[in-house]
């Protein structure tokens, strides 16, 4: 923003300076012009006066030659010609004769007013000696065309230092107007990142910046607190259901043991079921906390060494599978890490492992992979059970989508969840050669947190 309200600035004020002072410029240098001219006309008509007294009434030459040295020590050089345009007398020097010269004498002998032309860095001017119709005689001056040429470089110069100044001024007070604007704004950003990322205890500065982004700020403020008070009130909720549900089906569950310890062939074997529905419920419960807790995560990501992970969950899990007669390996990939909330690949691998090795038939094999594709961490669960059709993949991220589930229908809800929170992607595919495969796109490390590498 600050580069943007610096550019427009700078446009603006370049647009005025040059509709400003451009025109000042060229009507100044104009003037200069056409009083330079009018000075050198007062000195020509000055020698002229002299001239007509000497070829029209007779004088001596003394009082024109007088002018012609004032003109000369004046660093100017003139001519004077008769009216046949013959030389009669001129100042040391020979600028004011030649072929141009002697045009403008001819012009101005026929009564016309020339336009003094410029040779060789002089302006060469010429009036008539006497009457403009019948003059008896004319006088060119050429005077060095340096003097007005310093002044009109200086008025140039004067006017871009104006300008150089002008947009300089411009420059340090758009940075500082746009930093005024910009920096809260930013600030804010990052507040809002924070927040996002379940920093529920951010704020930001209200001081700084336009009434506009104050208010911004305070409202974001108010947002933040209010969201903070909401997230811990259902943490709070789904603790105190976690005991309340928990509690009572424990004690249930204790009685129904020992009322089966008592209980005759055919009475135990229905406290047996009912031991079974309760165990069923449970674990119903479990899930279902679980989803809650998923969907009001708000992850702070850290850095995640995904192969460690991987083989930690391989290895915890190793018997589990073994004891059904299922082989669970890992593929060996290279070091890799992505940017997830802390135990949350812990989580979604063992809800990937449990649903695989319940579905995998006695002798399957549950293999998991990693790599890195287009700057994602990607995993792979792979099962060579008997699948899920298509029907049955498109909600399978539902809770209690899958209603061919033999859990309770909560564990690829609960690792969709968690994946997304994240900002990856989860999707299901087919195995090749029958069973059914968990794709898991995860994001990449985060930057700018050091020292934040976990397991």
């Amino acid at each position: 923003m600050t580069r943007r309200i610096t550019r427009t600035l700078l446009i603006l004020t370049s647009v005025l300076l040059v509709l400003a002072v451009v025109p000042l410029a060229v009507s100044v240098t104009a003037r200069e012009r056409v009083a330079f001219r009018d000075s050198q006309r007062a000195a020509t008509r000055v020698i002229a006066a002299a001239a007509e007294e000497h070829l029209s009434d007779r004088k001596p030459v003394t009082a024109l030659r007088q002018e012609l040295d004032a003109a000369a020590r004046a660093g100017d050089c003139a001519a004077v010609y008769d009216d046949s345009a013959r030389l009669v007398a001129s100042a040391p020097c020979t600028a004011a004769q030649g072929r141009e010269a002697e045009e403008l004498v001819e012009k101005v002998l026929a009564g016309h007013e020339p336009e003094p032309p410029e040779n060789e860095g002089r302006l060469l001017t010429s009036e008539p000696a006497g009457e403009v119709r019948s003059p008896s005689g004319a006088v060119v001056l050429a005077r060095s065309a340096a003097p007005l040429d310093a002044r009109i470089a200086a008025i140039w110069g004067w006017s871009a230092a104006i300008g150089a100044v002008g947009l300089a001024a411009s420059v340090l007070l758009s940075v500082r107007l746009g930093r005024w604007v910009s920096r809260p704004l930013s600030e804010l950003d990052v507040s809002a990142q924070r927040l996002g990322e379940g920093a529920l205890d951010e704020r930001a500065e209200v001081g700084d910046g336009p009434p506009e982004v104050r208010r911004l700020a305070s409202t974001f403020n108010t947002m933040a607190a209010r969201m903070e008070t909401l997230v811990h009130g259902h943490r709070a909720v789904i603790a105190d259901v976690s005991h309340q549900l928990r509690t009572p089906l424990a004690a249930l569950r204790l009685r129904l043991d020992v009322l089966a310890a008592c209980a005759e062939a055919g009475t135990a074997a229905e406290l047996a079921s009912a031991q079974e529905e309760i165990t069923r419920l449970s674990r119903l419960v479990d899930g279902l906390l679980a989803v809650a807790r998923a969907e009001q995560a708000t992850p702070r990501p850290v850095a995640v060494r995904v192969d460690e992970v991987v083989a930690e969950r391989v290895a915890a899990w190793a018997p589990v599978a073994e004891e059904r007669g299922v082989r669970l390996t890992a593929s060996r990939g290279a070091a890799l890490s992505a940017g997830l909330g802390p135990g949350h690949l812990e989580q979604i691998l063992d809800n990937l492992i449990a649903n695989a090795v319940d579905a995998v038939p006695e002798g399957g094999h549950v293999t998991l992979d990693h790599q890195a594709v287009d700057g994602l961490a990607r995993v792979r669960v792979r099962d060579d059970g008997p699948g899920m059709s298509a029907g049955t993949k498109a909600v399978a991220f539902r809770r209690f989508g899958n209603p061919e589930a033999r859990g309770s229908g909560l564990g690829l809800a609960i690792v969709h969840r968690l994946v997304t929170s994240n900002g990856g992607t989860a999707r299901l595919e087919d195995t090749p050669g029958g069973g059914l495969t968990v794709v898991l796109d995860l994001p990449p490390r985060p930057a700018g947190r050091p020292g934040s590498a976990t397991r």
